[in-house]
């Protein structure tokens, strides 16, 4: 019968090993060199080889190439002291990677020779628990986590279409939520807004929201912003943010926002709704059109009737606003590909998508030529604005 000392030893014989000098050294030249932390959870809070991946052995196999996608990249990998690490290089082989090495000693022996690692920020059991089914995700991860965890992003509007997105954001564990809302929850709202309930009837929607969202999630700082954006406060309140998500029902406020957010450099997740359709994009200045791009002026108020006057149905916005709060995850997280320069549009009597391009607008205002700013000339594209004929309902 084979024990484990003979394993280990047949294990060793197959792969090669290096020290944490020699992966310092070579971490210090330069060289793209992969390095995989295999130890557990709980192992890796005490700290990490710089710019170390961690993958703990209970889900190797089944993430690893996900981890590591180029098997031709040199990879070190390191446990504790070493030695689950041979068997983890051995693994990694037999899966077709070509040139991987065993840390002899682990991190063990990295830190008794004074060698600089970082203390990584780790969640506690709940939190594990509670986004499990994020951190097994290779495009989000524990890293994506916690930048999901310390964004902060405002939501204009505690509406049809902000309801949703707010869910969903708190949902994911979107760290600092700003509600802005200056409205009260009326018996009308709750065919759509379902942020709210039947016992919130005459709460500000902004404390009806933050209500909600803190008992959902815990670990979401909900500040409530109980009055009207404007020209006067947007700027301030804007900065305080990383992402905007816009579900106001006027042109007016979507102009401010817009306008603040340009100046700011702060991207903007539009949407908005009319009776059965709905549409959506997401505005990064300088790298796509802003909404004056879209709309340099406002239609006619009778040619833009609001909820109340054409009435909409119920479900629209939350198909709307949950799309919202996705194009705020690939923002933050970095996966994926948000709808910069693309307007998404939804009917929902066919149920049918439908995607318009949009380019910047070279005589806009906010972001164009005439704004006078250098990075708005390099990218300005001559031609029309939308590429494909027609305009979306606002």
């Amino acid at each position: 019968m084979t024990n484990f000392r003979d394993l280990l030893k047949q294990a060793k014989s197959a792969i090669d090993e290096t020290t944490p000098e020699e992966v310092r050294r070579r971490l210090e030249a330069g060289e793209r060199l992969e390095v995989l932390d295999v130890r557990e959870d709980d192992e890796v809070q005490h700290g990490l080889v710089p710019g170390a991946q961690h993958l703990s052995r209970s889900h190797f196999e089944s993430r690893v190439e996900d981890a590591l996608p180029n098997k031709e990249a040199p990879v070190v990998v390191y446990c504790a002291s070493g030695v689950r690490s041979v068997f983890a290089a051995r693994t990694l082989q037999e899966l077709g990677y070509s040139k991987v090495a065993s840390m002899n000693g682990g991190f063990s022996r990295w830190k008794d020779l004074g060698y600089d690692y970082s203390i990584p920020k780790v969640f506690d059991a709940s939190q594990r628990d509670r986004y499990a089914r994020h951190l097994i995700l290779p495009e989000v991860g524990l890293e994506g986590q916690m930048k999901l965890l310390e964004a902060k992003v405002l939501v204009i509007g505690a509406g049809g279409l902000g309801s949703p997105a707010l869910l969903y954001l708190a949902a994911a564990g979107v760290g600092t939520i700003g509600v802005v809302d200056s409205d009260i929850v009326e018996a009308n709202n709750l065919q759509r807004q379902v942020v709210h309930n039947t016992d919130r009837i005459g709460t500000p929607k902004a404390q009806s929201a933050r209500e909600t969202l803190t008992r959902l999630n815990p670990d979401v700082k909900v500040v409530a912003h109980e009055f009207r954006i404007d020209a006067s406060n947007a700027p301030e309140l804007i900065a305080a943010y990383d992402v905007i998500v816009d579900g106001s029902d006027n042109f007016d406020t979507r102009y401010v926002v817009n306008d603040a957010a340009v100046a700011l450099g702060k991207p903007v997740v539009h949407g908005s709704i009319f009776r059965f359709e709905g549409m959506l994009s997401t505005f990064v200045p300088y790298e796509g059109p802003c909404y004056r791009c879209l709309y340099p002026a406002a239609p006619p108020p009778e040619l833009a009737p609001n909820c109340s006057e054409a009435g909409v149905l119920g479900v629209l916005p939350g198909i709307v606003g949950t799309l919202q709060a996705n194009e705020v995850l690939k923002l933050i997280v970095g996966y994926g590909e948000p709808l910069v320069g693309r307007l998404l549009t939804f009917d929902a009597q066919t149920t049918r998508f439908g995607e318009v391009k949009v380019r910047r607008d070279p005589k806009c205002p906010i972001c164009g030529e005439a704004a006078g700013d250098d990075r708005a000339a390099a990218n300005v594209t001559n031609g029309a604005v939308l590429e494909k004929a027609g305009t979306p309902t606002a």
